[in-house]
């Protein structure tokens, strides 16, 4: 059985930077553990953020077999078809697999995939001891239910309190949903140096805090470069921040 790490909140937050450095600390410190990196947001940028280059995406799959359907060889599905496509794209890295849903062109082309994801990642989870889905910006993931039963959500807030409270409307809709989360944490993401000024706001809200990432120059510069979050060297106050967290929250 595969532990599922999914990872959210609204846009800006830093969930991808969050994603590369979880699974960074999986490759350093669960070493053998096969590990599949999913990629559910349409801005899809989980591979530059992981140092790779993904070839292909669910959607562009589906949209050039939809466009070509002659194409499925005689004999098989399209479902089937579909589903060898899908596991060919699987970029295969040193100790990750990555798979990339990609952006939506169509109308109607959104339910599909998100199903077709779905259910790809149910029997994929089979093969890998974690599975960590870097989702889209705001609650549409979860309204999809691309990801349904999780080990673990990490709830992504920057230091604001609307970025809290927006935590707070992520979390209600899980229950409202009745989607399977066995624990759901939060991350405080790109804080100031200090006191947390947000203590009460915390407490407020009743997520259970799993650990707060300072704002870290050398993060933003790497982004401006385009660069890999696994660059980062191992002294860095994100990646000590992060590892911290994953110590906490890892079974």
């Amino acid at each position: 059985m595969s532990y599922t790490i999914a990872i959210c909140g609204k846009g800006g937050t830093g969930k991808t930077t969050l994603s590369g450095l979880i699974i960074n600390w999986l490759l350093s410190k669960r070493p053998g553990d096969s590990i599949l990196a999913v990629d559910a947001d349409p801005n899809a940028n989980l591979d530059q953020a992981l140092g790779i280059k993904a070839k292909n995406s669910i959607v562009a799959i589906v949209d050039g077999i939809s466009k070509n359907p002659s194409g499925i060889p005689s004999g098989m599905s399209k479902d089937k078809f579909l589903e060898y496509r899908i596991q060919e794209s699987l970029v295969e890295a040193d100790g990750f697999d990555l798979l990339v849903m990609g952006r939506p062109e169509g109308p109607g082309c959104y339910c599909f995939v998100n199903n077709l994801l779905r259910t790809l990642i149910e029997k994929l989870a089979r093969s890998y001891k974690y599975l960590v889905i870097d989702n889209e910006a705001g609650m549409e993931h979860l309204s999809r239910r691309t990801a349904r039963k999780m080990n673990l959500l990490l709830i992504v807030s920057d230091y604001t309190v609307t970025g809290l409270r927006s935590a707070k409307r992520i979390l209600d809709l899980t229950q409202e949903l009745e989607l399977s989360v066995k624990d759901a944490k939060l991350v405080l993401n790109k804080a100031p140096n200090g006191p947390n000024q947000l203590k009460d706001e915390i407490d407020h809200i009743g997520i259970p805090l799993a650990g707060i990432v300072p704002e870290d120059k050398r993060l933003a510069q790497l982004s401006l470069e385009g660069a890999s979050v696994r660059s980062l060297c191992a002294d860095a106050e994100a990646v000590k921040a992060v590892e911290k967290i994953c110590e906490s929250v890892f079974v």
